[in-house]
C-alpha cells in the first residue's frame, strides 16, 4: 500500500503492484489477441500515472475514458487514478451529444478514446475538454518517454478515483464519484465470497469496463494476481464455448447475458451442455434475475456455481445469494454480504416488521462518495449516512432478502399496490416467454392499468389469452395485466436494465 506521512493509504493499485513485484513474469491481461504480463502492466500504469503528471493533471482534476473493453482500459483508469485523476468512465455506446454531456459535467480536461470510436468523439463540441488523447500510436507517444511514478503522496483512500455515469434508466444520467478505499475493500470481501479472486484463478471478463461491475468483476481479478481475458464484444455462443474450456475458473454476467444464452439455437446451446471445465463460480448481478433463468444456469451448467448478487454503483455489493440456497430459497438475492448492515424502511423512516415490505438502506464500507455536484441528488439516497438506490424489499425469518421492486415502477391500480416483478415472475414460467416486463399506464376506471411487454423463445408464438390464463393461475385477478405486447427485444440500458419509462412511454 502507499505511504505518506499521515500513515498508510489503501488504493486501487496497491494489489496490482504487489502481484507484479511477487510475479512480474505472470500473464495478467489478455485481450483481442494482446497480453500483458504483471511488470509489464505495472510499468504501463505507473508511466500513465508519470504522462498525466508530466501533461499538468492534477489531482482533482477529471478525465474521461470513451472505450469499449480493451487492454489499455484498467491502465488508464489506475495509472490515472494513482496521479489523483478521477477518471469518468462513458458508455461506449454514447452519442457525440451525450459524449460532451458527460465531460462538460464533470469538466474534464483530457479524453481519451477508442480508435474505433474516435469519429464520435472529434464530433462532440466541449467545453471544458483540452485535448483528444486516440488510442494506438497517439496515446503511445503520450507515454513516450515518461517517467514511471509511484503513486502521488497525497491521494487519499477516501479520493475518489472513478465517475460513473448512471444508466439514466428513470431520467438523467448522474456521476457518481466512488472511492479507492470502498472498491479496495469490495475486492477483498469479494475474495472472500466467491473464491475466485485468488492467483491461480483465470476469470473471463465479458461486461463493459465503463460500468461500476464491469469494472469491478475485472479488476479485482487484477487486485489479487489472477489472470483475465478479456472479450471486447458479447457473442453468447462464443463464452458458452469458451466456459467449456479447462482455463476459467470464474465469470461475471448480467441477466441480458444469459437471456441471450438461453435464447440461442438448440444445436448451438446442446453441444456444451454440462461443459463447465474448471469454472466453478458464475455471478449474476446488475438487474433482477428471474427464477426461471437460475433454474436453467443451474441445470445448463451444474449445481454449486451460480451467486446472485445485489447492489447498485452508489452502494456496491449488498447482498449475495450463494449457490447452495439457488433452489431453497427462491426468488431471494441472499442475506447482506460483508461488511454490511441492512435497514427495511417506511416512509416515515421507521424500520419495518420482518416480512413486510421497506426501502433497502444499506451501511458498508462501500458506499459511494455522492453525486457529482448534485448535493440534493446525493442528500436524497442518504438517510443518516444509510444508502438507498430507491429498492423496495422485505427480510425472512433467516435473514435473507428479497426485492419486492423498485420503489418507482410500484403501480396502484384499483387502490391495490402491485409489484410488476411478481407478475414478471409469473410470465417468465411461461415455456414460451424469453422476457417480460411489467409497468402501469394511466387508466381512466383503474388509474393505473398492467401492461405485460413479452419477448418470445426462438421458434415459438405467443398467445395474450395463453399468457392471460397462465397468470390467472398464479395470481389475482388485480395482478393480472389488462394487455399483452409482443416485442422482439426489450429496450435495455448498456447496464442490461430494462428501460421501464420507455416502455410507460410508448403510444397507446
Amino acid at each position: 500500500m502507499g505511504q505518506d506521512s499521515s500513515g498508510w493509504e489503501l488504493r486501487l493499485s496497491d494489489g496490482l503492484h504487489a502481484a507484479a513485484a511477487r510475479s512480474p513474469g505472470k500473464p495478467a491481461l489478455l485481450c483481442d489477441g494482446r497480453a500483458y504480463s504483471y511488470g509489464e502492466l505495472s510499468s504501463r500504469v505507473r508511466r500513465v500515472c508519470g504522462a498525466a503528471r508530466r501533461s499538468g493533471l492534477r489531482r482533482g482534476d477529471r478525465a474521461a475514458v470513451f472505450a469499449p473493453n480493451c487492454l489499455e482500459y484498467p491502465e488508464l483508469v489506475v495509472g490515472l487514478s494513482d496521479a489523483g485523476v478521477v477518471v469518468a468512465t462513458l458508455n461506449a455506446r454514447s452519442t457525440p451529444h451525450e459524449i460532451a454531456a458527460a465531460c462538460d459535467d464533470c469538466e474534464a480536461r483530457v479524453l481519451f478514446v477508442h480508435g474505433g470510436l474516435a469519429a464520435a468523439a472529434h464530433a462532440a463540441r466541449f467545453a471544458t475538454v483540452e485535448r483528444i488523447v486516440v488510442l494506438g500510436e497517439q496515446y503511445e507517444a503520450w507515454l513516450e518517454g515518461a517517467p514511471e511514478s509511484p503513486p502521488l503522496a497525497g491521494v487519499r483512500a477516501t479520493d475518489p478515483f472513478a465517475l460513473v455515469y448512471s444508466s439514466g434508466t428513470t431520467g438523467q444520467p448522474k456521476g457518481i464519484l466512488l472511492s479507492h478505499r470502498s472498491r479496495a475493500l469490495t475486492f477483498h470481501a469479494m475474495a472472500m465470497e466467491y473464491a475466485c479472486y485468488g492467483p491461480d484463478d483465470v476469470q473471463l471478463g465479458l461486461a463493459p469496463m465503463a460500468h461500476g461491475a464491469g469494472f469491478a468483476f475485472i479488476m479485482a481479478t487484477l487486485y489479487f494476481g489472477g489472470t483475465v481475458e478479456v472479450l471486447t464484444r458479447f457473442e453468447p455462443e462464443q463464452v458458452v464455448a469458451r466456459l467449456a474450456e479447462d482455463r476459467f475458473t470464474g465469470v461475471f454476467m448480467v441477466p441480458t447475458h444469459f437471456q441471450a444464452i438461453f435464447g440461442l439455437e438448440k444445436p448451438a446451446l446442446e453441444r456444451h451442455r454440462g461443459r463447465a471445465g474448471r469454472l466453478r463460480t458464475i455471478i449474476s448481478n446488475a438487474a433482477a434475475l428471474p427464477q426461471s433463468t437460475k433454474e436453467a444456469i443451474i441445470d445448463y451448467w451444474g449445481p454449486g456455481r451460480l451467486h446472485e448478487t445485489y447492489g447498485s454503483t452508489e452502494a456496491g455489493i449488498v447482498t449475495n445469494l450463494r449457490p447452495q440456497y439457488q433452489l431453497t430459497h427462491r426468488h431471494s438475492v441472499g442475506p447482506a454480504f460483508g461488511l454490511n448492515t441492512i435497514r427495511l424502511l417506511d416512509e416515515a423512516g421507521h424500520e419495518v416488521e420482518r416480512g413486510a415490505v421497506g426501502e433497502l438502506y444499506s451501511s458498508s464500507p462501500y458506499l459511494f462518495n455522492g453525486y457529482w455536484n448534485q448535493p440534493e441528488e446525493t442528500a436524497a439516497a442518504r438517510r443518516d449516512g444509510w444508502v438507498s438506490a430507491g429498492d423496495l424489499a422485505r427480510q425472512d425469518a433467516d435473514g435473507f432478502y428479497y426485492i419486492v421492486d423498485r420503489k418507482k415502477d410500484m403501480v396502484v391500480t384499483g387502490g391495490f399496490n402491485v409489484y410488476p416483478r411478481e407478475i414478471e415472475e409469473i410470465l417468465h414460467h411461461h415455456p414460451a416467454v424469453l422476457e417480460a416486463a411489467v409497468v402501469g399506464v394511466p387508466d381512466d376506471y383503474f388509474g393505473e392499468a398492467l401492461r405485460a411487454f413479452v419477448v418470445a423463445r426462438p421458434g415459438q408464438n405467443l398467445d395474450p389469452s395463453a399468457l392471460e390464463g397462465h397468470c390467472r393461475e398464479y395470481l389475482a385477478g388485480y395482478k393480472v395485466p389488462k394487455e399483452y405486447r409482443v416485442l422482439e427485444g426489450l429496450p435495455r440500458n448498456a447496464a442490461g436494465k430494462v428501460l421501464k419509462k420507455e416502455l410507460r412511454d410508448r403510444s397507446t
